[in-house]
């Protein structure tokens, strides 16, 4: 069996509520002021071996962040026991402890300085700082002055190149570009073969998804679950879905009211809506290989969008559309009726279809928009029937990495050759 690098036991944290400030000096000079008691985390248990990777994801306000707080002794608990095993290296706020008007080099003395490192021993480690970071003459620079990618790779190169045991990780990686996430992915998987531990906090699912062995996912400061990154994204979706039916009834819940599909996943409220509505999309979901309801789709596998139409007017033959986006808006991918060669129609009002795209996911681990369309022709004219615009996200499941938005499905071999001697 595995050492165990951090355990939690019964842990909770519980933070007083006032109604007015002057009720905690009253309280702290003995009055009752009955101020409210809210958990931030309640009888939390979990185990964290060595050399895992492990996730923790959540809603805000689930607590990821005090557990975190916990481990690193940055907060005590209000009770129960938090077991830490190894030298801890933690990234809980970009650049935290920083100062902005010193340089890069300098905020490098001081942070290694606040974690116990003398000089001699950060100037050993420069030259690995610096390479890693690869921000150039900016380390001679004051922080003030970087961009914001610049500042995780100094702060993230700081962290990881001090030689931790356990590695904590709070959002960082969301800030980097594709390339320094490769990096540090490549410096998870040396850490992982040393026996080294990480636990990796962050909203980005994807990146959760690519780089953890197992997540552990919070609720209202309580353990929900805990499993492979799949089981545990595909649960926090239908967390999600539960808050967003709590919310005031707008486009998209009323649509979701209307259709017979079950959609466990978050529908955009704010999707942009359009078109004259002689034909309407009355209802949509995703389905994976294995016909499950879901948005969180494994990288090459099959997938299924759904969508239900009801037409109000007489449409000559309507075109049925869906677009995937990246979360900057640019159109990656897409199809319709129309370019597939799928004839249609007419329709009648009153009439009701339902259209199945099927297809292999092989976009690149991460999070995408989905976008669903009917339009059409009439006399010549295009028309726009309904057109929903960023209706929910797509999150992709990743293996592996591979470079930018599409994965070629490339099979590569390496044949071992021998020069002849003359």
């Amino acid at each position: 069996m595995k050492e165990v690098a951090i355990s939690a036991e019964h842990l909770n944290k519980v933070y007083k509520l006032y109604e007015r400030p002057s009720d905690r000096l009253k309280e702290v000079l003995g009055a009752h002021v009955g101020a409210k008691e809210n958990y931030a985390l309640k009888d939390v248990n979990f185990k964290i071996h060595k050399g895992e990777t492990v996730g923790i994801i959540g809603t805000n306000g689930s607590g990821k962040s005090t557990v975190l707080k916990i481990i690193t002794g940055v907060v005590s608990p209000s009770s129960g026991q938090i077991h830490v095993d190894g030298r801890i290296s933690a990234l809980l706020e970009l650049g935290a402890g920083f100062n902005m008007e010193y340089s890069g080099i300098e905020n490098v003395y001081l942070n290694g300085t606040m974690i116990g490192f003398t000089k001699e021993e950060i100037d050993a480690r420069l030259d690995d700082i610096l390479k890693f970071a690869d921000i150039g003459d900016y380390v001679n620079q004051p922080v003030k002055t970087y961009s914001s990618g610049m500042f995780v790779r100094l702060a993230f190169a700081v962290a990881i190149n001090i030689e931790p045991e356990i590695l904590i990780v709070d959002e960082a990686l969301s800030v980097g570009d594709v390339f320094f996430q490769a990096k540090c992915y490549r410096k998870f998987e040396e850490f992982k073969k040393q026996g080294k531990t990480i636990v990796f906090v962050s909203h980005d699912l994807g990146s959760v998804s690519r780089y953890c062995d197992r997540v552990i996912l919070l609720n209202k400061g309580v353990v929900r679950a805990e499993g492979s990154p799949k089981e545990m994204v595909d649960l926090y979706k239908q967390i999600l879905v539960h808050q967003e039916q709590e919310r005031p009834e707008g486009t998209t819940q009323a649509m979701r009211k209307r259709g017979g599909y079950e959609r466990p996943f978050v529908q955009n409220p704010d999707a942009l809506e359009y078109g004259n509505k002689e034909a309407e999309i009355i209802d949509f979901t995703m389905e994976d290989a294995g016909g499950v309801p879901t948005n969180t789709i494994e990288k090459m596998t099959d997938f299924v969008i759904r969508m239900k139409v009801r037409f109000h007017e007489a449409v000559e033959d309507p075109i049925y559309a869906f677009t995937i986006k990246d979360m900057r808006g640019t159109e990656i991918t897409g199809t319709n009726t129309m370019y597939e060669k799928v004839v249609v129609g007419p329709k009648k009002p009153g009439d009701m279809q339902e259209i199945t795209f099927r297809q292999r996911m092989n976009l690149q681990g991460g999070e995408y928009l989905l976008s669903l369309g009917c339009t059409g022709y009439a006399d010549g004219e295009f028309k726009a029937y309904h057109r929903l615009y960023d209706v929910c996200s797509i999150m992709v499941v990743s293996p592996k990495d591979t470079v930018g938005f599409y994965d070629m499905d490339s099979k590569i071999t390496v044949q071992n050759e021998r020069e002849e001697k003359v």
